[in-house]
């Protein structure tokens, strides 16, 4: 059963965390009923709506997403009236599958129809049974987006450009690593430990947002977890070892460690069908 009560937002570090791994900015949150093509029936999500993506969560506490919709190719959306009490059901009609959607009550539909229209169409809906507020928030929201997108066409140009400039042979540093995941420090050291027979390193973006970090588990009289500082200088990456050791790039640093302890270090890598994305 769905929650009666309106739900509150998640904390702030939880909010602190996704928005880390999705970089995306959110738009609006609640519980959702979803079923894809895939799905035998509806599953429950704490939903999140950030750009012109649907985040799906087993719960409001979780911080790395168990399944993403993007929305920016949506054709339709279709609003069906439901047999079920205080119920909305929504279809969003993709180019390659239909999703079927139900909210806790018609009102959250109405507010869920509005926000997706607002990102994919670029333009508020009219003719909507919202109140004075939540059209002011959609209004903010189409500014946003625009603002986003606007900002993501000119780094996605100006990094054309770069790219242009730089010899054919450096585009492969443009690459990440395999075991390279956008999550943080917490949920490294849980992946690795969670999964040891995927391998037993990780690289991930450092605290700072800037540099990187390589998060390893390694058994030796017991598990231990250990965190080394990657450090962008240049062109090069430096490891901060006692001896900091510098190398050209990220591909190498990994293969650093896989050498130094004779193979005892492996990269973390995800089978292809549970790969987070």
């Amino acid at each position: 059963m769905m929650a009666k009560k309106p739900p509150k937002p998640a904390p702030r570090r939880i909010f602190q965390e996704r928005l880390k791994i999705t970089a995306l900015p959110l738009y609006f949150e609640g519980f959702l009923l979803v079923k894809r093509s895939g799905y035998q029936e509806y599953k429950q999500y704490w939903t999140e709506l950030r750009g012109t993506t649907l985040f799906f969560y087993t719960d409001k506490k979780s911080t790395i997403y168990l399944d993403k919709l993007d929305l920016i190719d949506l054709t339709h959306l279709t609003d069906h009236s439901s047999t079920e009490k205080n119920c909305a059901k929504l279809t969003l009609v993709l180019p390659k599958e239909e999703v079927q959607l139900k909210t806790e009550n018609t009102e959250s539909g109405e507010v869920w129809r509005g926000f997706i229209l607002t990102i994919t169409e670029l333009s508020v809906p009219q003719h909507m049974s919202l109140l004075p507020g939540q059209v002011i928030r959609l209004h903010e929201v189409l500014e946003r987006e625009k603002k986003r997108r606007t900002e993501a066409e000119q780094q996605l140009l100006s990094t054309s450009v770069d790219k242009e400039k730089e010899p054919a042979e450096d585009d492969v540093l443009d690459l990440m690593p395999v075991c390279f995941y956008a999550v943080s420090r917490k949920e490294a050291t849980e992946m690795l430990e969670k999964n040891p027979s995927l391998g037993n390193m990780i690289l991930r973006p450092g605290s700072d947002h800037r540099n990187y970090s390589i998060t390893i588990r390694q058994e030796i009289d017991k598990p231990r977890i250990k965190h080394y500082k990657v450090t962008s200088i240049g062109k090069n990456y430096t490891i901060e070892l006692e001896k900091p050791v510098t190398l050209p790039n990220l591909f190498s640093i990994i293969d650093y460690f896989v050498k130094e302890t004779g193979g005892n270090l492996r990269p973390f890598i995800y089978p292809t069908d549970e790969n987070l994305g």
